[in-house]
């Protein structure tokens, strides 16, 4: 089974991850993005939904044993390659040219969290499954892009709990916040509200991406002017 595939309903993209918990590695990223790549080429396309056919999680976020097994052979050339692959997919679902709705399907963990904020709306099954930023106590820090595309999924006083707490939520709470549009009563039902959801888009690609060029200006810019010293690992020169 490929580690990302996608299926057309009409002109609904339904885009799967299917590597168990979906943890974020290299070449998690390099299917990802070959998957999108994929679905934007197909001009009937006016919707994605993100989700998993794993029974529990929808991403656990970082590979950290691929990444720690890297680091430790000081192979930073793949660290760094991954980091600039995986902030591709983040702006994949930021700033597609269609609507992005993730179907979180389960855990959804870390930078899997952030993948499902990076869209941009959200449903999620309530009877299992949690949604968790635990990076403080990882000894991890966001990018200050995710910081900003955070703001822009979850209300910020709600983000400060999630960010300095590492609390794992569910869905009902996650609806009380608006961070999700629904709480779903089973994985069959997150997918098909969502996918009912994204078939209710029927947008200009052009006019939808200048929308988000504008709309997410300040994001931009963070990537391109904040990030960069962020995102390298390992000695340079």
């Amino acid at each position: 089974m490929a580690i990302v595939e996608w299926q057309k309903d009409g002109t609904v993209a339904l885009m799967i991850m299917n590597n168990g918990e979906n943890r974020q590695n290299l070449e998690w990223a390099e299917a990802m993005m070959a998957t999108y790549d994929e679905i934007m080429a197909d001009s009937e396309i006016k919707a994605l939904v993100l989700t998993s056919s794993d029974p529990k999680n929808f991403s656990l976020g970082v590979d950290v044993q691929w990444v720690g097994q890297k680091l430790s052979e000081q192979d930073y050339s793949s660290v760094n390659k991954w980091v600039r692959r995986n902030h591709d997919v983040f702006t994949a679902m930021l700033m597609a040219p269609v609507p992005t709705i993730a179907a979180i399907t389960g855990h959804a963990f870390g930078n899997g969290a952030i993948l499902a904020a990076a869209c941009d709306f959200r449903f999620m099954r309530s009877d299992r499954g949690f949604f968790c930023l635990p990076e403080i106590d990882l000894g991890i820090q966001f990018l200050p892009s995710q910081i900003e595309w955070l703001k822009r999924a979850i209300p910020y006083h709600f983000l400060i709990r999630l960010q300095l707490t590492g609390d794992r939520v569910t869905a009902p709470e996650l609806e009380r916040h608006n961070v999700i549009i629904k709480a779903c009563s089973s994985r069959e039902e997150t997918i098909a509200e969502a996918v009912a959801y994204a078939k209710t888009f029927n947008k200009s690609r052009e006019n939808m991406a200048e929308m988000k060029r504008r709309t997410y200006k300040h994001i931009l810019d963070v990537m391109a002017n904040v990030d960069p010293p962020y995102m390298t690992a390992g000695p340079q020169g």
